[in-house]
């Protein structure tokens, strides 16, 4: 199978600036991604996707392939689906599935990427979408507000035990990986009904805001 490797990098991030290139234990984030990209027996053609000179230049640098986004796909609101056609647009060469591997979720082994590529061997699986278990974090614990009073999401669950609770599971931006004529057809990389890939839940990791970078210089010491 012929399998396009995407990393998106935005060089603009609100909550944490310049979070794609930010160093974590001395080694930029995007490198914790292209690094495990290298030890993947499966998945050679990867690109980064970015509008920033300077991630350009790391990436170059460091031995990837990058293409540069457009001024419109490189917003606070822009699609990445949008971005996934950008690149398709700008590469002259046929795929069978796309892979997209976020920067700021960067936790996941070179095994996860080929594992989830021999997936699509059965014919049945159309999207793939990396999850991990969630186990007190659950929406039987959770509430919505309604004029300052506490709803509950699931009110037959709420005085459940853990033990007794079904379990739910929650994208942890890893990995997702869809059929070339799926993304086509349906314009988006994630399906109502994809395939889950289930990581273990330390692999859950997404860098959204300043705090996250701590925990991430603790998840990410090892790999260094």
């Amino acid at each position: 199978m012929r399998v396009l490797g995407i990393i998106p990098a935005r060089g603009g991030s609100k909550g944490v600036p310049s979070k794609n290139i930010i160093k974590i234990n001395g080694k930029p984030l995007i490198q914790y991604t292209l690094d495990t990209v290298t030890g993947s027996r499966l998945l050679k053609d990867v690109f980064v996707s970015t509008d920033s000179d300077e991630i350009l230049e790391l990436v170059n640098k460091i031995g990837g392939k990058t293409l540069k986004r457009s001024s419109k796909n490189a917003t606070d609101t822009s699609s990445v689906n949008d971005v996934i056609h950008e690149v398709l647009k700008k590469i002259d060469k046929s795929y069978d599935i796309i892979m997209l591997l976020q920067p700021t979720a960067p936790i996941r082994e070179p095994s996860d990427i080929d594992n989830v590529i021999k997936m699509f061997q059965d014919k049945e699986v159309t999207s793939v979408v990396s999850v991990v278990e969630l186990d007190d974090i659950h929406p039987a614990r959770m509430y919505s507000l309604c004029n300052n009073r506490l709803l509950p999401l699931v009110p037959e669950d709420m005085e459940k035990r853990r033990q007794d609770l079904e379990p739910v599971y929650l994208r942890n931006g890893a990995i997702y990986a869809i059929r070339m004529e799926a993304f086509k057809e349906h314009d988006k990389i994630i399906l109502p009904e994809g395939t889950p890939y289930i990581m273990p839940q330390d692999q859950w990791l997404n860098i959204d805001a300043p705090r996250d970078i701590k925990i991430a210089e603790v998840f990410l010491k090892k790999e260094a």
